[in-house]
């Protein structure tokens, strides 16, 4: 399962939802998608806007972990 933390990386800069999407131009319903983790797909413009946003790697910004897979 694909976990994003744009919510953990929001909240340590105290950002807004609305404060990302009017920086980085990205659609609001696709940042509160990804903020609340229930997106069910992300365009690599999009990853690649947020990881420059957030001076972060992808890797920080998501995490993929199998164990939920099982569920």
């Amino acid at each position: 399962m694909l976990k994003c933390h744009l919510s953990r990386l929001m909240g340590e800069r105290r950002l807004k939802i609305s404060e990302v999407s009017r920086d980085t131009k990205i659609n609001r319903g696709t940042v509160t998608r990804l903020y609340h983790d229930t997106y069910t797909r992300i365009e690599k413009k999009t990853i690649n806007t947020l990881c420059d946003y957030f001076d972060c790697r992808i890797e920080e910004l998501f995490e993929f972990s199998s164990e939920d897979e099982k569920e």
